[in-house]
């Protein structure tokens, strides 16, 4: 008997007359599958029906052959959701959100206690637990939350946007957390973030206006631009003629002048540029340029 599967089947939503989120086909199994796309790309709808919180308009979404709007209680015991939103009880302490999020699990209280300590101690937590969660920053906010969704064990766990509002240590943090969890758990992290997926994905997801346009791994979205990306130094005044050539990148005072990191138009290489290889943000950057899509439903 196989692992467990995730199946999405031709799974569409649309919220009056406006479609976000059309033609949905995907099967997951264990792994980090990074859903990356701009805000308002659809990344939350597909969260929201992943998660049962929503229905989708057609299609249906399967856990290991059963539609997961069937399954109920069944589908929720084996399901871990870190929102968007950090809407949290402030006045609990730590321990004490973690014991009342047991206990809406259905998990015994000498069960939850032993959890519960396993899990503070996993998200660096533990010194902090006495104290009123209204106190905790942003980043201690985020891994309680992780906490509250492996309560039971989950076998998928949605991510809506983990990081956000982290600055970078508390990113980095939370990401090396979430890269130990993949082997087992079907985990899906949505993100328009792509330094939080690049380095722990089995698989990205690249989601544009509602459509799944392409998927594969980081070095299969890759492929497509070698020779693409080249880097080269030039003086500070040529910058805005080096973005008729293509997308800049990156670009650092260094001494003798810029160095600059260029998705180029084409495949024909400047003179005195490197070619180099193309990273996540390159295909994130073909795919969907300066796109700032707003879908009105939190991405």
């Amino acid at each position: 008997m196989g692992g467990p599967v995730l199946k999405v089947e031709a799974v569409g939503k649309c919220y009056g007359t406006f479609r976000a989120l059309e033609g949905f086909d995907l099967e997951l199994t264990p792994g980090i599958y990074g859903l990356l796309g701009p805000n308002g790309a659809g990344k939350s709808t597909v969260m929201n029906i992943l998660g049962g919180l929503i229905e989708p308009s057609e299609g249906r979404v399967t856990f290991n052959r059963r539609e997961i709007g069937k399954m109920g209680k069944e589908y929720r015991s084996v399901l871990g959701i870190v929102p968007q939103q950090q809407r949290m009880y402030e006045f609990f302490t730590g321990f004490e959100f973690l014991s009342y999020m047991a206990a809406l699990k259905g998990i015994p209280k000498v069960a939850a206690r032993e959890r519960i300590g396993r899990l503070l101690a996993q998200v660096e937590l533990t010194e902090d637990a006495g104290k009123k969660v209204g106190s905790y920053s942003g980043g201690m906010k985020q891994r309680l939350l992780l906490a509250q969704a492996l309560l039971n064990d989950p076998t998928v766990l949605l991510l809506d946007e983990p990081t956000a509002g982290l600055d970078p240590r508390q990113r980095i943090v939370l990401r090396n957390l979430i890269a130990g969890l993949g082997l087992e758990k079907i985990l899906i992290f949505a993100t328009h973030v792509v330094s939080d997926v690049e380095s722990i994905a089995k698989e990205v997801l690249l989601l544009k206006k509602g459509r799944l346009i392409r998927r594969g791994t980081v070095t299969e979205l890759c492929e497509p631009l070698e020779g693409r990306v080249v880097e080269i130094l030039v003086p500070a005044e040529e910058l805005e003629a080096r973005m008729q050539q293509g997308r800049i990148v990156s670009f650092r005072q260094v001494k003798g002048g810029v160095k600059v990191r260029v998705l180029l138009h084409g495949t024909d290489i400047p003179e005195g540029a490197l070619v180099a290889e193309p990273t996540l943000e390159e295909v994130f950057l073909d795919q969907f340029g300066t796109e700032d899509e707003r879908d009105g439903n939190g991405g």
